[in-house]
């Protein structure tokens, strides 16, 4: 038997509708999920929104929402465009949600808890540089 594909997109910031890029892409996402379907081949098609950070919190403040009001009222135009595209994913997927809380919770739990081979810890704090 063959392994299950999967696909996912990016995971879209909320800070203002969606535009031809975002489309672009959730268009090629299912494309690839229903050419493998239809392959007969097991398929899962995930996107979401990502509703954290500075351009979201600044876009609500513009609009005069709160953050989750405004990713709220942002989410649905991601999801009604995807509808009127006709896309068909399995799972939408919003940072803010519980169970996405409950699984990056489970995640780190498990880095923290893990070693390297020569028994240092996996995830640490460090100074880090950037460009």
């Amino acid at each position: 038997m063959r392994q299950p594909f999967y696909v996912t997109t990016p995971i879209y910031y909320v800070n203002d509708r969606p535009h031809i890029g975002h489309s672009y892409t959730t268009i090629a996402a299912d494309y690839l999920t229903r050419m493998h379907r239809l392959a007969g081949r097991d398929s899962y098609f995930l996107t979401g929104t990502d509703e954290h950070g500075t351009k979201v919190a600044e876009a609500a403040a513009a609009a005069g929402m709160t953050e989750i009001a405004f990713c709220d009222r942002t989410v649905e135009t991601f999801k009604a465009a995807w509808r009127n595209l006709d896309i068909q994913y399995d799972d939408f997927i919003r940072t803010t949600s519980d169970r996405h809380k409950a699984a990056v919770r489970k995640l780190l739990d498990v880095l923290r808890a893990a070693k390297t081979p020569d028994g240092r810890d996996v995830v640490y704090s460090d100074y880090y540089e950037g460009l």
